[in-house]
């Protein structure tokens, strides 16, 4: 039969971005939620869990790298396999 395959634990502190030092390759090969105040973010670049932030998108404005430009939010912040 088929076995599920385990996914690795959640990590505190999470980033999109290759080049961060909080980027976990081996949990972006499933399908991750976040939730913010009860309320799903679907464009989440980076948070953490312990200090209580998602760092997202400011709408289109990119830096001078040519990376989007990020505004840290505040709350409860909860991460999930969907």
């Amino acid at each position: 039969m088929n076995e599920a395959t385990a996914t690795p634990p959640l990590p505190d502190r999470l980033s999109v971005d290759p080049r961060s030092p909080h980027h976990v390759a081996a949990v972006f090969e499933h399908d991750i939620g976040i939730r913010l105040n009860d309320k799903e973010h679907i464009n989440v670049e980076e948070y953490c869990i312990s200090e209580g932030w998602v760092k997202v998108p400011a709408g289109k404005t990119l830096d001078r790298k040519g990376r989007p430009l990020l505004m840290k939010l505040k709350g409860k912040v909860e991460a999930f396999y969907k």
